[in-house]
């Protein structure tokens, strides 16, 4: 009588090898990232792993090939095979491409915080710069994968021709691993690994802070649309829920911010009856306070001001107390992320979410920093 693997056929015998040596490499995958061996340690031998498994010696040599080819591990001639240390892994050397919508602003600490995670592992930097302009940035991302881009680190354009879920459905399907910077899907179906500031945190903690100071009717003021509106919308209403405050919103796009507009923003909150405001961005909020001296109005006596984004809003006439996005620490972490990913492809994708801090200057009135918002929180989901 034949056995069973006879009666099963050379395609379930060949079907029962390949998931052996998965399984195999999958167990000694999980325990280089456990640390059971750890960088440089060598590897049991060939014949010692498959006594141990239960498989035999070409099944092991199978399973080791494949860490071999994630570069998890080398063969050393004569001598064995070894971990690898990260620093000789995959993002040692490997050349990663990052787009940013601008090189001003908000995005040089950013940038700075890219290059460190990046130089740190032996990483190099491929930059690239898509002004706003979608098409552009599209051309531009298939200049990064034409370089040899092993990595791309994209803070997309979600504005465009192409709507904002269509083109993060194409960014997930590109054929190098990328991590998102200050750009999130709103969709469970999304993919793409991010790295963003917890804006709407940051707007919840801004309003506790002024709610703290005593104000009731507090305003958000707006550059909308933009990838930062709707969450601190968000984080707004929430906080004035739970606090039981009076929300007055007021909201001009980019082009149409002006003296004028800020003027008639000041009149929308006078006639609200608003003693505080969170203003996005330092700018905008700047205008305010020009506006609100046209008004009559003192900062912050008769109306307190907390602008968003913490750029310029410590040159202001009234330096401008400003949530804070951690934006050094954003582009180190995005940096890490992805050389993460290419060290361990296998391994669940990470969206990560940093909580901003708020810094206390003199247009709210406050002398002192909240503790729970002097330093930067982190959150993964």
């Amino acid at each position: 009588m034949a056995d069973q693997a006879d009666m099963r056929g050379p395609s379930a015998t060949r079907g029962a090898k390949e998931l052996k040596f998965r399984q195999l490499a999958e167990q000694l995958r999980r325990e280089i990232h456990e640390g059971v061996w750890p960088p440089g340690s060598r590897l049991p031998t060939e014949q010692e792993l498959a006594r141990s498994s239960g498989t035999s010696v070409a099944t092991v040599r199978r399973a080791v090939d494949d860490l071999v080819a994630e570069r998890l591990v080398v063969r050393r001639q004569g001598a064995g095979s070894f971990v690898l240390t990260p620093q000789t892994r995959a993002t040692r050397h490997a050349l990663i491409g990052v787009m940013v919508p601008d090189t001003t602003l908000y995005y040089p600490r950013v940038l700075k915080g890219i290059e460190s995670g990046l130089s740190a592992a032996g990483a190099r930097l491929l930059l690239t710069c898509s002004d706003y302009d979608q098409e552009r940035e599209i051309r531009e991302l298939q200049g990064l994968l034409d370089g040899g881009a092993d990595g791309l680190l994209l803070v997309p354009t979600l504005s465009g021709p192409e709507p904002a879920d269509a083109y993060l459905r194409r960014l997930a399907q590109l054929p190098v691993p990328t991590v998102l910077v200050e750009r999130r899907a709103t969709s469970l179906g999304d993919t793409n690994e991010h790295v963003c500031t917890h804006h709407e945190a940051g707007a919840y903690d801004a309003v506790h802070h002024l709610a703290r100071l005593g104000h009731r009717t507090i305003g958000l003021v707006l550059r909308a649309p933009g990838p930062t509106a709707d969450p601190l919308s968000q984080g707004f209403k929430e906080a004035v829920t739970e606090l039981d405050c009076r929300p007055v919103e007021f909201r001009a796009t980019r082009e149409e911010w002006s003296p004028a507009t800020a003027d008639r923003c000041v009149e929308r909150l006078r006639a609200a009856g608003a003693t505080a405001a969170l203003c996005l961005s330092d700018r905008q909020a700047t205008l305010l306070l020009s506006a609100a001296r046209r008004a009559g109005l003192s900062v912050p006596d008769d109306l307190a001001l907390v602008s968003y984004d913490d750029e310029i809003a410590d040159i202001a006439d009234i330096p401008l107390t400003a949530v804070a996005p951690p934006k050094h620490l954003l582009g180190r972490t995005a940096a890490e992320v992805l050389l993460h990913r290419l060290d361990h492809p296998e391994q669940p994708r990470r969206k990560i979410l940093l909580r901003p801090s708020i810094v206390i200057r003199k247009s709210c009135g406050a002398t002192q920093q909240p503790a729970e918002t002097t330093a930067d929180r982190r959150g993964s989901t």
